[in-house]
């Protein structure tokens, strides 16, 4: 196994460190901010490494040696406070002054401590009448792409990777992501709007946590990919499904209930650290 490791900044003193505490056995640097690491041992490694990174704000994960990002066919990734910078939901409800009761039901379906998809009907109930041009406002003004967000779906694309963006969130969003970033895929919920005003309701089935895993594995199955071949990322327990059916996940910023079902937590660097990985 590798492992790669990978921050804002990889200093040469940083390096040469961990390659001793971790008795390396081969070292490559991927570039200013990513070093891979051969290592034969990596069980009686594991507290120091964590430790290290820890107090040098770095990232880590362990890849099986010569695997690339052209080995995987399909990314499947979560958009709100992963692929974007905002919970939308949150944001719109700002407008109708009602962010505090709503972004409070966001954060426990994220933890896991409420169902999301009453926590979803919940929240979308208090967003009635709201004016739809309130979207394109939070669009315009409040939306802004995580860090390395572009960068890594170009890479994606350029390694032929399929892409597809699956949301608990709204179809207004992802939508245009699709056009923006130019994914393969889409899927959210679908706000009810009548007389052009948010009625509170939704049209269609939800996209809730197992929705999303579904989406994943029939679209893993349409293009004819084994699992290991699917590459996922999001941020919070509504996530866990799509995880456990995928062959390598990635946790962006995660609430506490995703890091353990994750393969590597990017708590430091950008989205293009996931392809930093398989460099």
């Amino acid at each position: 196994m590798n492992l790669v490791v990978q921050g804002n900044t990889l200093n040469p003193a940083t390096i040469q460190s961990l390659s001793r505490l971790i008795g390396a056995d081969g070292i490559e640097v991927i570039d200013a901010g990513a070093c891979r690491f051969e290592v034969k041992n990596r069980e009686r490694i594991a507290a120091g490494l964590t430790c290290f990174c820890a107090d040098n704000a770095l990232d880590w994960a362990w890849i099986p040696k010569g695997r690339r990002l052209s080995d995987f066919g399909l990314f499947v990734t979560d958009m709100d406070s992963t692929l974007i910078n905002i919970e939308c939901i949150d944001e719109i409800a700002d407008m109708q002054g009602v962010k505090s009761e709503v972004a409070a039901l966001t954060e426990s379906a994220m933890r896991g401590e409420i169902d999301f998809h009453t926590s979803l009907e919940r929240r979308v109930s208090l967003l009635a009448g709201l004016h739809e041009q309130a979207l394109a406002k939070v669009y315009a003004k409040r939306l802004r792409l995580n860090p390395g967000a572009e960068a890594l779906i170009v890479r994606l694309k350029a390694a032929g990777v399929r892409t597809a963006l699956v949301s608990g969130g709204f179809a207004y969003f992802t939508d245009h992501m699709r056009r923006e970033l130019g994914f393969d895929y889409a899927w959210a919920n679908e706000l009810e709007v009548v007389d052009g005003r948010l009625t509170g309701r939704l049209i269609g089935p939800v996209i809730d946590a197992q929705a999303k895993a579904d989406h994943l594995t029939a679209t893993r199955d349409a293009l004819g990919l084994a699992p290991e071949q699917v590459l996922c990322c999001g941020d919070g327990a509504n996530d866990i499904p799509m995880f456990r059916a995928a062959g390598f996940g990635v946790a962006y910023r995660p609430k506490p209930a995703l890091r353990e079902f994750a393969d590597c937590c990017l708590d430091h660097a950008g989205l293009d650290g996931i392809a930093r990985l398989f460099a």
